[in-house]
Formats: C-alpha cells, sequence, structure tokens
C-alpha cells in the first residue's frame, strides 16, 4: 500500500490598503526588480523536505489588496482536498491570517504543526497599513486548541514586522513556541531557511513514533 505523503498547506504574504488611492500610490511608488526572487517557500522547500510531504501553495485572492474574507473562501475551497496531520505555514500576512482564521474557527483536519513565520499582530507596522478585515480578536486561545504544537518565528533585523509583535503574541499564546532568529535579514526574504526544514522533519518523526 502507497504511503500517503504528509501535506504542508503554504500561504504567502501580501499588502494591504486602506482605499484605492492608496493601493495606486503604492504602484507609482514602489521599487521595480527584473531579478529573479528565490524565496524559501518555494522550490527550496521542496527540494530540502523530498519526497514524503506534498506542498500545496494556492495563490491567494488579490495578493497586491488582499482582504480577509476573499482569502478565507479561497482557503475552505481547498478543505475537501486535505488530509489529517498536516502542517500549515503562513508567512507575513499569510501568518496573520491564519492567527486569525484558527482562532476563531475550528479546522475541519488534525494539524500535526503550524508555523506562523513573521506574522503582524496588529496595525502597528511602521511603513504599511494592516486593514482589509486582517484584525485579530483578543481571545487567541483557539488556534492552540486547533493544535498543540504552534510556532511563531520572528527576525530581530525585520523591517516590515517589529520584533515587538513577537511579544504581543507571546502575552496571548500561552504554549506557543516563538523563536526570535538574529541571522536572518529583513522580513524572511531568504532562499533558504534551514531551520523551520529541520522543524518540519522532526515533526514527522514525531509523528511516527505515535
Amino acid at each position: 500500500m502507497k504511503k500517503e505523503k504528509t501535506q504542508i498547506f503554504y500561504i504567502h504574504g501580501g499588502s494591504t490598503f486602506k482605499n484605492k488611492r492608496d493601493y495606486a500610490n503604492n504602484l507609482k511608488n514602489r521599487n521595480i526588480s527584473i531579478e529573479e526572487r528565490i524565496k524559501w517557500g518555494g522550490d527550496y522547500l521542496k527540494q530540502r523536505l523530498g519526497e514524503n510531504f506534498q506542498i500545496i501553495r494556492p495563490r491567494m485572492p488579490l495578493q497586491d489588496n488582499s482582504r480577509y474574507k476573499e482569502w478565507k473562501i479561497h482557503f475552505e475551497r481547498h478543505f475537501p482536498y486535505l488530509r489529517d496531520n498536516i502542517i500549515l505555514i503562513g508567512e507575513s500576512l499569510g501568518g496573520i491570517f491564519l492567527a486569525k482564521y484558527l482562532s476563531e474557527n475550528k479546522f475541519p483536519k488534525k494539524i500535526l504543526s503550524i508555523y506562523l513565520v513573521c506574522p503582524p499582530f496588529d496595525n502597528s507596522l511602521p511603513d504599511e497599513d494592516l486593514v482589509g478585515g486582517f484584525k485579530l480578536k483578543s481571545d487567541l486561545s483557539l488556534i492552540e486548541k486547533n493544535s498543540k504544537n504552534l510556532n511563531l518565528l520572528f527576525s530581530k533585523k525585520d523591517d516590515v514586522v517589529p520584533v515587538s509583535h513577537a511579544k504581543k503574541y507571546k502575552g496571548k499564546l500561552k504554549n506557543a513556541r516563538i523563536m526570535v532568529y538574529k541571522n536572518i535579514k529583513g522580513h524572511f526574504v531568504v532562499s533558504k531557511f534551514p531551520e523551520i526544514v529541520k522543524m518540519i522533519k522532526s515533526d514527522l518523526k514525531n509523528k511516527r513514533k505515535h
């Protein structure tokens, strides 16, 4: 009998704007690069984890001008294809999306582990507005009921989500493992992320023991 692969559901980041004028201004003024962007959440993750995993990377609606309600619809459309012992990863806006969703809803499958990578906590970012419905409620305890293996990963050198947001999550999530990296530059825009690969492989080993 063929062994089923462990599913990883990876939700990318995005941007939110208060209105169309702010969005248009961002389009006119943001940096443009023609260099290929290689990010850890892409082929690197697939290559390092190998054949035991099925990585699902949905393209969330309107990534550049995101709305929570639309992301929620698209997220839930995937549920019929998901299996127990899934690993959920949310990066940046994808991280607060998962935090909000899992604090308000019981996930339909058993979650092996959750990784929230540089998730903002609230609208206190230095250069961006966190709007569009991505506001957390005061009680986040349902996240830990959805999965006891909850990991939040931050960088001390993050120029988008200040490390102070790690402390805010820590105040709400008593049992979460919160890690702050000194060696990762910026907003986790790195091509390799061996630390998360190691943790995911450890999740799979622990699953086999039980």
